[in-house]
Formats: C-alpha cells, structure tokens, sequence
C-alpha cells in the first residue's frame, strides 16, 4: 500500500489541485486498487519550514512508504516525478523525495 505525505505550506496548492495530485499518483498505481493509494498534504507553517536556514514555502518534503522490496530503482523515481511534475517544477516548486518500505503486511 503506497502512503504519499507532502509537507507543505498550507496554501500552496488549492483543493483542487491537491486533489489532481491525489488522481494522478493514483494513476500512477494503476496495476493497484484505487484505496490503497494513500495522499495526505500535511500543513507546515512557514515559520516552522526552514530549507537551508531560511524560511520557504515554496518546497515540499515528499514521504513515501510502500509494501514494495526492494525500494523501486532511478526508472521508477524518474517516472513518479514525471507525474507530479505539472504540480512541482512547473509551478516553480521544489521539492525533497523520501522514499522507504513499510513492513507492515496486514490490511484492515
């Protein structure tokens, strides 16, 4: 079950927008059932997100857990970036990739 968690200022993107982001990683699962694709946007004051000392609200700092062993490889990034892009690097938008396994193996 892919979890995406985007730490970002509270007015960076729109609802709607928000929700493009939450259809197109969706998407991006394709060979998955839609609910188990997860997206929170986690609000980040700007004075409380510092990128290099200084105050931004024009980052994001992606986190991403997946049940996927290995973690996926540069061709799997380069297309997961691909289909956020019109939402970052188009928009003036930088942003920080984690990216990790979640062990846990049971549904509810």
């Amino acid at each position: 079950m892919p979890f995406h968690r985007f730490y970002c200022s509270p007015n960076l993107f729109t609802k709607e927008e928000k929700q493009a982001i939450a259809k197109a990683i969706t998407s991006f699962y394709h060979f998955l059932p839609p609910f188990l694709v997860i997206v929170n946007f986690i609000d980040v004051d700007k004075d409380n997100f510092y990128v290099g000392g200084e105050p931004n609200d024009r980052y994001i700092r992606i986190n991403v857990m997946q049940s996927v062993k290995p973690v996926p490889g540069r061709a799997w990034v380069e297309a997961w970036e691909k289909t956020i892009e019109p939402f970052t690097k188009a928009k003036g938008i930088d942003y920080e990739l984690q990216m990790g396994n979640d062990d846990v193996s049971t549904y509810s």
